[in-house]
């Protein structure tokens, strides 16, 4: 009786996994064969003696108040990502630029590209001077709030206010964390597969409550892993966890001049390197509830939102408790 229980379970389970793997859509390595909510275009850039392509939205109200916020994604993310906060902003009438960065979405893939937040934030840099757009607010969350902060420091009289939703790099990892190569971070990425980034995904974002509109963000990762040229965009997201790791925006908080709005979810964990250190460490690590006061009290001119039972999405998770704050400070 075990012995036929466990088949039947193996049956299952191997059968749900062969599924959903048959439902996935093959992603080519651009995303051109997925649409974004709004019309893309790209900028051409020379960086790092090469020519790249960046990709971005640009989408204007029917009633123009006058007035500009650009949306930067996180790691695991896109700009597709921000459709209703799109949709919300731009009937207020703000133009809404919302830019794919180097290595993501429907943007360049290099073989070779030394990723640091400066040249992120340069390169998006040079697409607002594309547009004639010379003041802005700037929203990111999770990575992109990092790059968000580099930006309102290499660039305050552009930056009009800055926006962090659950970003990352609130501590200092590399204190805890003992280092690991680009290679050990790129071996982890060719590992990945839908169940694995879903177990991630549901563990770490939703608290282990999933809802079907939460699909979407899952499917767009691992189609990606169905794609020949896997080991590129594997090879850059490795990058990029480098880049985050040894980059630490945390003890620059001091500098940053912009009127600062934090929205955060409590009950995010979020961290890198989690599984590199003791159970003892892990629980000292990504704590949005501590986090949050402790960045409120280090940017000169910051705001704190806090959204209790909420994880590392709000935008996604509890949409009308993440835009009514961000509405009104933007109108402050």
């Amino acid at each position: 009786m075990k012995h036929f229980l466990f088949i039947l379970i193996t049956f299952f389970t191997f059968g749900f996994t062969s599924s959903q793997t048959k439902q996935l859509q093959w992603l080519d390595i651009e995303l051109s064969n997925y649409t974004y909510p709004y019309p893309v275009s790209t900028i051409n850039l020379f960086v790092q003696n090469q020519e790249l392509k960046m990709s971005y939205m640009d989408v204007k109200p029917e009633n123009p108040n006058g007035r500009n916020i650009v949306l930067l994604h996180g790691k695991n993310f896109n700009g597709a990502y921000w459709k209703t906060t799109i949709n919300a902003l731009t009937k207020e009438g703000y133009r809404v630029i919302v830019p794919d960065q180097i290595g993501f979405g429907k943007s360049s893939k290099p073989d070779h590209f030394h990723y640091t937040f400066q040249q992120l934030a340069n390169n998006t840099k040079t697409l607002l001077d594309s547009l004639n757009i010379n003041k802005t607010a700037i929203l990111g969350h999770s990575m992109g709030g990092m790059l968000a902060t580099r930006f309102a420091l290499m660039y305050p009289k552009i930056t009009e206010k800055l926006i962090l939703e659950n970003p990352i790099g609130l501590e200092d990892w590399k204190l805890k964390v003992p280092y690991k190569p680009v290679e050990w971070w790129y071996q982890n990425e060719l590992k990945k597969n839908y169940e694995s980034i879903k177990k991630y995904q549901l563990v770490s974002y939703y608290d282990n409550k999933w809802k079907t509109e939460y699909d979407e963000w899952v499917n767009l990762l691992a189609g990606w892993t169905l794609n020949s040229e896997y080991k590129t965009i594997a090879w850059n997201a490795a990058l990029t966890y480098d880049m985050i790791f040894t980059q630490p925006v945390v003890y620059e908080f001091g500098n940053v001049s912009s009127p600062t709005l934090l929205i955060i979810g409590t009950r995010d964990r979020t961290a890198l390197g989690k599984p590199l250190v003791s159970e003892d460490v892990r629980k000292t690590m990504g704590l949005y509830n501590i986090l949050g006061k402790e960045t409120m009290k280090a940017i000169p001119n910051a705001t704190l939102i806090e959204i209790e039972n909420i994880g590392h999405l709000p935008h996604i998770e509890a949409f009308d408790q993440f835009i009514q704050p961000l509405l009104k400070f933007l109108k402050e």
